[in-house]
């Protein structure tokens, strides 16, 4: 079962401060960037006093690690070290190499050194400042489509109980003895739904198959209706469905499986029941519920019925914009036809 609400693949999020070029370019920008500074110092050297060969070259290698990151501002940095040795550093035009020139070739080491570190790790502190920033907007944008999901599924619920009360009501209208035990299968029902939507709403179950999804939920049934003399088979290819349409398609699962099990079957009868799933065309599917009993009773009218069960699937199946059909084959075949995309309408409330 693969959920909406499934986190979807994220770009990542462009470096702090970084301009956004090829990496290619950062090794021409920091050739580009020495270039530049070697002939402003040059024209500034009848200007400047002696003794600051590395006046231009420090903004160079600091505008170039900042902007085009970590390699190209080395680069920048070895070539500006080379070039003020050669030009600006003891013997013009020389890598001539004593103690003076040395000391100071070390002092711009240790310069550029804590430069390039400290603007590197402030370009990795932004980058995550960024991921998180754009992980927090993900989650924020998966949270509030989960509220309105949740919000319509609460409202969908709500309706769906107080037809489900309606028909009980009018149920102990026409036979005030069965009061308990159309309270005892209203609050059974109402069970089944919550059950439904904790094993709907568990994260740990986002991505479990709708087919082993269905099969777990039958065995639920089975063992909450004790009937161990009966089997569940679940036969469901790879399908996927949004939350409102399996919520809902559950239930209707679970209303014709049960009425199985209270109909189908003798207490120490053994049987089956089988549940399946196929594409179909243009975006639909069909899901059949079929068991091995007695089948269909030969007076049965879809169109009369005043079964609460059935008046139930009837609206579960509007509500997938379905077509619900009856039929014996070898036992009672249910199956609905709907489509697999479009949203859910409400499910009218009962008169």
């Amino acid at each position: 079962m693969s959920s909406p609400l499934a986190p979807r693949p994220r770009a990542s999020a462009p470096a702090a401060g970084r301009l956004p070029v090829p990496p290619w370019f950062g090794d021409i920008a920091a050739l580009g960037a020495t270039g530049m500074a070697i002939a402003l110092r040059q024209a500034l050297d009848d200007v400047l006093p002696p003794g600051f060969p590395f006046l231009t070259f420090f903004p160079a290698v600091i505008l170039t690690t900042f902007f085009f990151g970590l390699r190209p501002g080395i680069l920048c940095a070895v070539l500006s070290g080379l070039a003020a040795w050669y030009f600006f550093i003891g013997q013009a035009d020389t890598f001539l190499l004593d103690a003076p020139t040395g000391l100071a070739l070390g002092f711009y080491a240790f310069i550029v050194t804590v430069d390039i570190a400290l603007i590197h790790l402030m370009r990795v502190a932004g980058e995550r400042l960024s991921a998180e920033r754009a992980v927090s907007a993900e989650l924020y944008e998966q949270q509030r489509t989960m509220f309105q999901e949740l919000q319509h599924r609460v409202a969908n619920n709500m309706q769906f109980v107080a037809a489900l009360l309606a028909l009980q009501k009018r149920k102990v209208a026409e036979n005030p003895q069965a009061a308990i035990g159309v309270f005892d299968e209203a609050q059974a029902r109402l069970e089944t739904i919550a059950r439904i939507h904790r094993r709907l709403y568990d994260p740990a179950r986002a991505d479990q198959p709708i087919g082993q999804y269905l099969q777990e939920l039958c065995s639920d049934l089975l063992d909450a209706t004790g009937a161990r003399n009966i089997v569940c088979l679940v036969d469901v290819p790879p399908v996927r469905l949004d939350l409102p349409r399996l919520t809902t398609l559950s239930l209707l699962v679970v209303e014709v499986v049960t009425n199985a099990l209270k109909h189908a079957f003798r207490e120490s009868e053994r049987g089956t029941i089988t549940i399946r799933l196929e594409a179909l065309a243009a975006g639909q599917a069909a899901l059949s519920i079929a068991d091995d009993g007695p089948g269909i009773p030969a007076s049965f009218d879809p169109a009369r019925s005043r079964s609460l069960g059935f008046r139930i699937v009837q609206g579960l199946a509007t509500q997938l914009d379905g077509t619900l059909t009856y039929a014996n084959d070898g036992g009672t075949v249910v199956r609905l036809v709907f489509a697999t995309s479009s949203t859910p309408a409400p499910m009218p409330a009962a008169a």
